[in-house]
Protein backbone atom coordinates (compact mmCIF):
# COMPACT_ATOMS: atom_id res chain seq x y z
CA UNK A 1 0.00 0.00 0.00
CA UNK A 2 1.26 3.52 -0.90
CA UNK A 3 1.88 6.16 1.74
CA UNK A 4 0.35 9.66 1.57
CA UNK A 5 3.41 11.29 -0.10
CA UNK A 6 3.45 8.68 -2.90
CA UNK A 7 -0.29 9.15 -3.39
CA UNK A 8 0.12 12.94 -3.57
CA UNK A 9 3.01 12.64 -6.08
CA UNK A 10 0.88 10.48 -8.35
CA UNK A 11 -2.10 12.72 -7.79
CA UNK A 12 0.01 15.75 -8.71
CA UNK A 13 0.71 14.26 -12.15
CA UNK A 14 -3.00 13.63 -12.75
CA UNK A 15 -3.94 17.12 -11.58
CA UNK A 16 -1.30 18.68 -13.85
CA UNK A 17 -2.47 16.63 -16.85
CA UNK A 18 -6.09 17.66 -16.26
CA UNK A 19 -5.21 21.34 -15.73
CA UNK A 20 -2.97 21.38 -18.82
CA UNK A 21 -5.90 20.16 -20.92
CA UNK A 22 -7.86 23.24 -19.82
CA UNK A 23 -5.30 26.05 -19.55
CA UNK A 24 -1.75 26.87 -20.65
CA UNK A 25 1.14 24.79 -19.29
CA UNK A 26 2.49 27.61 -17.12
CA UNK A 27 -0.92 28.36 -15.65
CA UNK A 28 -1.52 24.63 -15.10
CA UNK A 29 1.73 24.37 -13.15
CA UNK A 30 0.66 27.27 -10.94
CA UNK A 31 -2.79 25.78 -10.34
CA UNK A 32 -1.29 22.39 -9.50
CA UNK A 33 1.05 23.97 -6.99
CA UNK A 34 -1.88 25.82 -5.41
CA UNK A 35 -3.93 22.61 -5.14
CA UNK A 36 -1.03 20.69 -3.63
CA UNK A 37 -0.45 23.45 -1.08
CA UNK A 38 -4.12 23.33 -0.05
CA UNK A 39 -4.01 19.55 0.27
CA UNK A 40 -0.87 19.64 2.42
CA UNK A 41 -1.97 22.53 4.63
CA UNK A 42 -5.72 22.17 5.07
CA UNK A 43 -6.43 18.52 4.38
CA UNK A 44 -3.47 16.71 5.96
CA UNK A 45 -5.92 14.43 7.80
CA UNK A 46 -7.25 12.99 4.50
CA UNK A 47 -5.13 9.92 3.70
CA UNK A 48 -7.39 7.59 1.72
CA UNK A 49 -7.06 7.61 -2.06
CA UNK A 50 -10.84 7.38 -2.58
CA UNK A 51 -11.28 10.60 -0.59
CA UNK A 52 -8.15 12.42 -1.76
CA UNK A 53 -8.76 12.21 -5.54
CA UNK A 54 -12.24 13.80 -5.56
CA UNK A 55 -11.11 16.35 -3.00
CA UNK A 56 -8.07 17.32 -5.09
CA UNK A 57 -10.12 17.73 -8.27
CA UNK A 58 -12.79 19.73 -6.45
CA UNK A 59 -10.08 22.08 -5.13
CA UNK A 60 -8.63 22.27 -8.67
CA UNK A 61 -12.04 23.22 -10.13
CA UNK A 62 -12.43 25.96 -7.53
CA UNK A 63 -8.94 27.26 -8.25
CA UNK A 64 -9.62 27.25 -11.99
CA UNK A 65 -12.93 29.09 -11.54
CA UNK A 66 -11.25 31.61 -9.29
CA UNK A 67 -8.49 32.17 -11.88
CA UNK A 68 -11.12 32.54 -14.61
CA UNK A 69 -13.13 35.10 -12.61
CA UNK A 70 -10.00 37.04 -11.74
CA UNK A 71 -8.84 37.14 -15.38
CA UNK A 72 -12.32 38.18 -16.53
CA UNK A 73 -12.53 40.91 -13.90
CA UNK A 74 -9.15 42.26 -14.94
CA UNK A 75 -10.14 42.22 -18.62
CA UNK A 76 -7.40 39.79 -19.60
CA UNK A 77 -9.59 37.86 -22.05
CA UNK A 78 -10.19 40.82 -24.35
CA UNK A 79 -6.66 42.15 -24.38
CA UNK A 80 -4.70 42.29 -27.58
CA UNK A 81 -0.99 41.82 -27.67
CA UNK A 82 0.89 45.07 -28.10
CA UNK A 83 3.07 43.41 -30.72
CA UNK A 84 -0.02 42.63 -32.84
CA UNK A 85 -1.27 46.22 -32.93
CA UNK A 86 -0.18 48.39 -35.87
CA UNK A 87 1.98 51.39 -35.13
CA UNK A 88 0.27 54.74 -35.47
CA UNK A 89 1.43 56.76 -38.45
CA UNK A 90 2.51 60.17 -37.21
CA UNK A 91 2.06 61.72 -40.63
CA UNK A 92 -1.23 63.22 -41.76
CA UNK A 93 -3.39 61.24 -44.11
CA UNK A 94 -2.89 61.94 -47.85
CA UNK A 95 -6.04 64.08 -48.11
CA UNK A 96 -4.86 66.36 -45.30
CA UNK A 97 -1.38 66.57 -46.80
CA UNK A 98 -2.84 67.54 -50.20
CA UNK A 99 -5.11 70.14 -48.61
CA UNK A 100 -2.21 71.66 -46.70
CA UNK A 101 0.01 71.71 -49.82
CA UNK A 102 -2.73 73.47 -51.81
CA UNK A 103 -3.15 76.09 -49.06
CA UNK A 104 0.60 76.74 -48.98
CA UNK A 105 0.68 77.06 -52.77
CA UNK A 106 -2.21 79.56 -52.69
CA UNK A 107 -0.44 81.48 -49.91
CA UNK A 108 2.79 81.68 -51.90
CA UNK A 109 0.99 82.91 -55.02
CA UNK A 110 -0.93 85.50 -52.96
CA UNK A 111 2.26 86.65 -51.17
CA UNK A 112 3.96 87.18 -54.54
CA UNK A 113 1.12 89.53 -55.56
CA UNK A 114 1.45 91.71 -52.43
CA UNK A 115 3.32 94.98 -52.46
CA UNK A 116 6.87 95.32 -51.12
CA UNK A 117 5.76 96.90 -47.84
CA UNK A 118 3.38 94.04 -47.00
CA UNK A 119 5.95 91.36 -47.90
CA UNK A 120 8.53 93.00 -45.63
CA UNK A 121 5.99 93.39 -42.83
CA UNK A 122 5.02 89.68 -43.03
CA UNK A 123 8.67 88.64 -43.27
CA UNK A 124 9.56 90.51 -40.08
CA UNK A 125 6.50 89.17 -38.27
CA UNK A 126 7.46 85.62 -39.26
CA UNK A 127 10.97 86.27 -37.95
CA UNK A 128 9.38 87.03 -34.59
CA UNK A 129 9.94 90.76 -34.53
CA UNK A 130 7.57 92.82 -32.38
CA UNK A 131 5.58 95.79 -33.69
CA UNK A 132 7.92 98.35 -32.04
CA UNK A 133 10.89 96.63 -33.75
CA UNK A 134 9.08 96.69 -37.10
CA UNK A 135 8.29 100.37 -36.50
CA UNK A 136 12.02 101.10 -36.21
CA UNK A 137 12.88 98.95 -39.24
CA UNK A 138 10.27 100.78 -41.36
CA UNK A 139 11.37 104.16 -39.96
CA UNK A 140 7.90 105.20 -38.86
CA UNK A 141 7.24 107.68 -36.05
CA UNK A 142 3.87 106.18 -35.01
CA UNK A 143 3.28 102.53 -34.09
CA UNK A 144 -0.37 102.99 -35.08
CA UNK A 145 0.82 103.31 -38.68
CA UNK A 146 2.36 99.81 -38.40
CA UNK A 147 -0.86 98.43 -36.90
CA UNK A 148 -2.86 99.95 -39.75
CA UNK A 149 -0.49 98.60 -42.41
CA UNK A 150 -0.64 95.16 -40.77
CA UNK A 151 -4.43 95.19 -40.85
CA UNK A 152 -4.53 96.30 -44.48
CA UNK A 153 -1.90 93.76 -45.53
CA UNK A 154 -3.75 90.89 -43.84
CA UNK A 155 -7.01 91.95 -45.52
CA UNK A 156 -5.29 92.14 -48.91
CA UNK A 157 -3.70 88.73 -48.41
CA UNK A 158 -7.04 87.23 -47.42
CA UNK A 159 -8.66 88.73 -50.52
CA UNK A 160 -5.89 87.36 -52.75
CA UNK A 161 -6.36 83.91 -51.20
CA UNK A 162 -10.03 83.88 -52.15
CA UNK A 163 -11.56 85.28 -48.97
CA UNK A 164 -10.71 82.31 -46.75
CA UNK A 165 -7.61 80.96 -45.01
CA UNK A 166 -8.83 77.39 -45.62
Amino acid sequence: MMNRDQILATLRERILAFATSRVSRDRAEDLTQDVMAVLYEKYSQVTELVELVPLAFQVLRYKMLDAHRKAFRRGEYNQESVEDLPLADARDDPATQLDQKQRVDRLLVAMAQLGERCRKLFKWKLEGKSFPEIQQLMRQTSINTIYTWDLRCRRELLTLMGGSWE
